[in-house]
């Protein structure tokens, strides 16, 4: 009997779990609309009131108007018109003390992990850390460069280590391209075989000659 709760704990636990991260995505996007709501409410006529009652009775509309307003955006900053104000927008947050050492540093993580012809998290490494002789995956996120690229050189990579079984937190390191091994397997593998602490390894492809552990 044990032998067969736990493997029905296995089949389910993975559903359970994506479906409550969802309903939890679900709840936070309606509270930040029902806030965005209760803003207008606020300062909009009283005969509106029963329709903006309304709004907050329906489930799941915030998502629908976030997933719309974020597609209409993206669809807007896709021409010349839309990139002048995007610009116009990022010069007043830039000039904004505090804000903008916060937005700036937003902005250039998010540009840098969602560009599509950036190298962020775009391989899967095998790198000896904390000490030599003890190994972990990282992922490359891609060169040094600025002031530390003219005191390293060329010859470094940048690498993000993330910790188990949270991979949100981390480690950021810069080493040599030749202490470091590029993986086979995807992003996706690699992460899982993270979060998993090493239980939910992708299957094994033929080691490339010269890449094997010294």
């Amino acid at each position: 009997m044990k032998k067969y709760l736990l493997t029905g704990l296995m089949v389910w636990l993975p559903l359970a779990i994506t479906i409550w991260v969802l309903l939890w995505l679900v709840g936070l996007l309606d509270a930040v609309f029902a806030s965005f709501l209760s803003g207008v409410s606020a300062v909009a006529p009283t005969s509106s009131a029963p329709t903006i009652e309304h709004l907050h009775s329906i489930p799941g509309l915030g998502v629908v108007l976030v997933f719309a307003a974020l597609l209409v955006t993206g669809a807007l900053v896709s021409n010349v018109a839309g990139r002048w104000w995007v610009k116009q927008w990022d010069k007043l947050f830039t000039n904004i003390p505090i804000v903008k050492s916060i937005y700036n540093s937003v902005k250039k993580v998010s540009d840098t992990l969602f560009s599509s012809n950036g190298n962020a998290f775009r391989t899967a490494l095998l790198i000896q850390y904390p000490r030599e002789g003890s190994w972990t995956i990282g992922f490359q996120t891609g060169t040094p460069g600025g002031e530390v690229a003219s005191h390293l050189g060329d010859a470094f990579v940048s690498v993000y280590v993330p910790t188990t079984p949270n991979p949100t937190s981390g480690f950021f390191l810069m080493l040599p391209r030749k202490d470091v091994i590029e993986l086979d397997m995807s992003v996706d593998e690699a992460l899982t075989y993270v979060i998993s602490m090493g239980s939910v390894a992708p299957s094994a492809l033929p080691v490339k000659p010269g890449s094997a552990p010294q």
